[in-house]
């Protein structure tokens, strides 16, 4: 599969993860993905707008998956 951004691959290993354990791990990975993304955005001034919001939504698809697990988590009594 190819991904357009580098950061891609890791977000959408994060919404494909159906192991409740895995997930944090995945979420995690996705956002230190993006945010060396931005980091190297933040250091060229720059990059593509449409980068740009594609970041922006990868970062509250992330936010929405953090909350979901929070929420399974207080459920079950789990971490």
């Amino acid at each position: 599969m190819e991904f357009d951004y580098v950061w891609e691959e890791a977000y959408r290993a994060a919404l494909g993860e159906t192991d409740d354990k895995k997930l944090q791990e995945q979420i995690h990975a996705a956002k230190a993905a993006i945010d060396d993304r931005l980091h190297e955005l933040q250091m060229d001034h720059g990059g593509r707008p449409e980068e740009r919001l594609a970041i922006t939504a990868a970062l509250h698809g992330l936010n929405l998956l953090r909350r979901e697990l929070g929420i399974r988590f207080s459920e079950t009594g789990s971490k």
